[in-house]
């Protein structure tokens, strides 16, 4: 029993002087200082009502004894659309948190900001003090707010115009109705929740100008996701949508950025894109099922299977477009433009193609390819394109075969053609084309195209 009483007694103690030590251990010294991994905290633009990722910092103690911090918290306290996680725990402030002697702690900041009624985006400021030692520390907390146009699960039934005054955010889904047109004016932004997707029923005209392109992106503008692939689901045009429009338009990390599924029921393309960048798809920039596509100066690259993968026939009209299949991101195995006549055994029809003045190139050794499995007669026309392939069949035509056509910057995105490119010069006059007036006189960037022109979307003089 005494031997029980006496054990008791010293683990008293030793709990009592390893306690002792442990505030011994605390230095009290005001020229003790803290470190941090960052002098502010800064968010890029933050749409009211959707929030933020989270940014993080550290708060490093390089001496050699712990110090007690007597109180972090943010400056503006409930009030502030700020918040702070500290090693795991919401709080809007906290006392007495020791960093041993070369230790650290982490600190977690959101932000989330209310609508107001201002057009242009807006800054929201805060900081996070913390006191020790007879000190304050003060990191700043600085984020760019923007309101938007929230858009979830809504049906356009009416002939609509959306401006460019503030971004419109899609939730879930937006439907443009059949017989519906919904207009999109140059500079306009439209942003996609995770998962989001446009269903075009009936018509979408998407014109934007060299000036104000348009953008169809993900919500998200933190710049850890500025060019991450599969952020929302695309835009899908359906059977009965007809006579849509994409023009000086930037397309960019979807899943599939483009779907039609079907022919056009008039004398119309069911599709016209041009002067526009599809990239940073995770499957496909275009994805079409037995359907309609004219496309004209436009720029593809950075996709995960396909920048054009047509299936079932159809009729496509490629002009004047870069398709730069490098894949910096991705594993691909997959050609850079596939077209085929068939689906399956039920479902094939004709593929009539012309595909003129292009450049086709990539990291592959097959970059192109045309499948014809069905008896349905096609009519494939392919000149004066730079391929990659492993194909002679492409040989003649004034097609240029397996020579690096000489981007400037492709691991940058710059495709623009070097002064000693082998495209320099090599295009088919295309003055007489029906649509030579309304689209391929310049380039994706305005300037005028002379005869023999350069291939692909840039034109070097």
């Amino acid at each position: 029993m005494r031997q029980i009483k006496l054990f008791l007694l010293l683990s008293i103690l030793s709990i009592f002087f390893v306690a002792c030590n442990k505030e011994e251990n605390i230095t009290f010294d005001p020229s003790a200082k803290l470190n941090f991994s960052t002098d502010s905290v800064l968010f890029d633009t933050v749409f009211t009502s959707i929030g933020s990722t989270v940014r993080r910092f550290k708060v490093f103690n390089y001496n050699t004894k712990a110090i007690n911090i007597e109180e972090i918290k943010i400056n503006g306290g409930s009030n502030s659309p700020f918040s702070i996680n500290v090693n795991g725990k919401q709080v809007i402030e906290t006392k007495n948190l020791v960093i041993n002697g070369k230790d650290s702690i982490n600190i977690l900041v959101k932000v989330n900001i209310n609508p107001t009624g201002q057009n242009q985006p807006f800054i929201v400021q805060d900081s996070i003090l913390l006191f020790f030692n007879g000190k304050k520390e003060k990191i700043p907390l600085v984020a760019y707010g923007q309101n938007a146009i929230f858009v979830k699960n809504a049906t356009i039934n009416n002939n609509t115009i959306w401006d460019s005054n503030l971004p419109y955010i899609i939730y879930n889904s937006v439907t443009v109705a059949e017989n519906t047109t919904l207009t999109i004016n140059p500079g306009t932004r439209v942003l996609f929740h995770s998962g989001s997707i446009m269903n075009v029923k009936g018509t979408l005209i998407a014109n934007g100008s060299l000036k104000d392109s348009i953008l169809f992106a993900s919500d998200r503008t933190e710049r850890i996701y500025e060019d991450e692939p599969g952020q929302w689901n695309g835009i899908h045009f359906h059977s009965s949508s007809k006579n849509s429009i994409i023009g000086h338009t930037i397309l960019k990390n979807a899943i599939a950025g483009i779907t039609v599924d079907s022919l056009s029921s008039n004398n119309n393309p069911k599709l016209t894109l041009v002067n526009s960048i599809i990239k940073n798809m995770q499957v496909v920039g275009f994805l079409g099922y037995h359907t309609d596509l004219a496309a004209f100066n436009n720029l593809f690259f950075n996709c995960g299977q396909y920048l054009i993968y047509g299936v079932g026939g159809g009729n496509y009209n490629l002009k004047q477009n870069t398709f730069g299949a490098y894949n910096y991101n991705f594993a691909r195995r997959t050609p850079a433009i596939n077209l085929s006549d068939f689906i399956s055994t039920n479902e094939f029809a004709p593929l009539n193609a012309e595909i003129i003045n292009n450049i086709i190139w990539g990291s592959l050794d097959e970059e192109f390819s045309i499948e014809k499995k069905s008896s349905a007669i096609s009519t494939i026309e392919v000149k004066n394109n730079l391929i990659k392939t492993k194909l002679n069949i492409y040989t003649g035509n004034g097609n240029i075969l397996n020579v690096d056509p000489l981007f400037l910057n492709p691991r940058r995105g710059i495709f623009k053609l070097d002064a000693t490119s082998p495209a320099l010069k090599k295009g088919l006059n295309l003055s007489s084309d029906r649509y030579f007036s309304a689209y391929l006189s310049k380039d994706i960037l305005a300037k005028e195209r002379l005869f023999p022109s350069d291939l692909g979307c840039y034109q070097h003089n």
